[in-house]
C-alpha cells in the first residue's frame, strides 16, 4: 500500500477564497479551474510529476498565485 503524503488543505481552501474573491462571476472562474485542469490531467498523464495532488487542486493553487504573484506570468 502506497503511503500518502499529505498537502496542506487550508491553503488550498484559502488559495480557492482568493480567486473567487478576485472572479466577477463565480462561474466562470470554476470554468476556468476546470478547463486548466483537464488540460493539465491530459498533458501530465505520461509524466505524473505530482500523482498525490489532483489536477484540480494543482489548477487552484497555480491559478491563486498567478493572480498573486503576477511576475510569474509576466515572462
Amino acid at each position: 500500500m502506497q503511503k500518502r503524503t499529505p498537502f496542506d488543505s487550508s491553503h488550498v481552501m484559502y488559495s480557492s477564497e482568493e480567486l473567487l474573491k478576485a472572479a466577477s462571476n463565480r462561474y466562470q472562474i470554476t470554468v476556468q479551474i476546470a478547463s486548466r485542469a483537464k488540460r493539465n490531467r491530459y498533458q501530465d498523464f505520461d509524466s505524473m510529476d505530482d500523482p498525490i495532488m489532483k489536477p484540480v487542486i494543482r489548477a487552484i493553487v497555480e491559478m491563486c498565485d498567478e493572480l498573486t504573484q503576477p511576475e510569474i506570468i509576466s515572462d
